[in-house]
């Protein structure tokens, strides 16, 4: 593994490509911001709210939203310019308490909102097929996430999807920094975090294509002919987490003060207990946790050095979400054991080594005096 000089990602993040300079590409993407005419885009958004009211019959603009600081951040920004939106939340089994407070303060804010729940029964299986395969409980997550609010959108004629972040180019893209702004099929195969498939792919003798009915987006040609367009927020106003949280927080949004689920953040992955599984995962696969991606962005947007990240990394040390994992196996039916096993599996050799003793670990890590148990 070779770690960025800049940040504290390793060459072993899907994407991300470290140069000659020792820096990674999602460093040198971020470091164009500062060269992007931001006054600019803000006006290019206006033509695209202006079109879109223009274009509508009824609803303006579609936002996908679960709740979050990201989805509270959208909304507010769409209010302000004006358009009438229709807010569609995919229901996650696993919705937190404060997940459900965010999301009834989001709508209080002045949307329509559809909460899509999926058989939970489906969703399990689904779940479990696809964390034994991929080694990703979250394929299903990031289909229905996706694919719904498309799929409403051209049911209902609604011109315009708003996304929030593209996490193509904030957390590193092997492409050019300035492309995949706009959600299309070819963005969802690379980074929709489904490892190429589409529910069809799915469909077996356990899950038919009525089960998946809600996993099967529109196709190109469906999109094209009702006219939607899908978009994302952040190629046009600068997306920084402690600014969607700041100004979420104006607007009524709660952070899960003092703790964070996932990473550094007290206020990210907060509304479904199953993400931290997702997120746990790259541990093995990749040998680094969402700690780094969150510290690699406080440190591209200057509000740490590089030292001080890995003094945090070291200072918090394990993050196995171990009662979400309980949770997640009450819910999909099956044994600790079963899922251990699983995730045993997709443990990258390239990454990880078995020292004399029976411990794996990752050689040149980070950390120097890292706890290997």
């Amino acid at each position: 593994m070779r770690w960025c000089r800049s940040c504290v990602l390793p060459d072993s993040r899907p994407n991300l490509v470290i140069g000659p300079d020792g820096i990674c590409n999602a460093c040198h993407s971020h470091g164009t911001k500062r060269h992007i005419d931001w006054d600019q885009r803000a006006g290019q958004l206006r033509d695209v709210a202006a079109w879109a009211k223009a274009a509508s019959g009824g609803y303006d603009c579609l936002i996908p939203v679960s709740g979050g600081k990201d989805s509270t951040w959208q909304t507010i920004r769409c209010l302000e310019l004006g358009l009438r939106p229709l807010a569609v939340t995919w229901k996650t089994p696993a919705r937190t308490a404060i997940g459900q407070r965010n999301l009834d303060n989001l709508i209080s804010l002045g949307v329509d909102h559809i909460d899509y729940r999926i058989d939970p029964k489906v969703e399990a299986r689904f779940m479990v097929k696809a964390f034994e395969r991929f080694g990703s409980t979250a394929v299903p997550m990031h289909m229905a996430l996706f694919n719904i609010p498309l799929t409403i959108a051209a049911r209902f004629r609604i011109p315009l999807v708003v996304w929030g972040e593209n996490s193509a180019f904030e957390y590193g893209s092997a492409n050019d920094a300035h492309t995949g702004f706009r959600l299309d099929a070819e963005w969802l195969r690379t980074y929709g975090v489904t490892h190429g498939t589409t529910a069809a792919d799915w469909v077996d003798d356990e899950l038919s294509a009525k089960d998946l009915a809600a996993y099967f987006g529109p196709t190109e040609a469906e999109l094209s002919a009702s006219g939607v367009r899908a978009i994302f927020l952040g190629y046009y106003l600068p997306w920084d987490p402690e600014e969607t949280r700041r100004v979420a927080a104006l607007h009524g949004f709660e952070a899960d003060t003092g703790r964070a689920r996932t990473g550094y953040y007290d206020f990210a992955d907060i509304d479904d207990d199953f993400i931290s599984i997702h997120h746990w995962m790259k541990w093995y696969k990749f040998g680094f946790t969402r700690l780094f991606d969150n510290l690699s962005l406080e440190i591209r947007n200057g509000r740490m050095t590089r030292e001080q990240a890995v003094e945090i990394i070291g200072r918090t040390g394990d993050q196995t979400p171990r009662d979400d994992i309980a949770s997640f196996c009450a819910f999909a039916g099956i044994p600790s054991e079963r899922f251990y096993g699983a995730a045993e599996t997709f443990r990258n050799t390239k990454v990880w080594s078995r020292r004399p003793d029976g411990l794996w670990h990752i050689p040149d890590f980070l950390i120097k005096d890292w706890h290997w148990s």
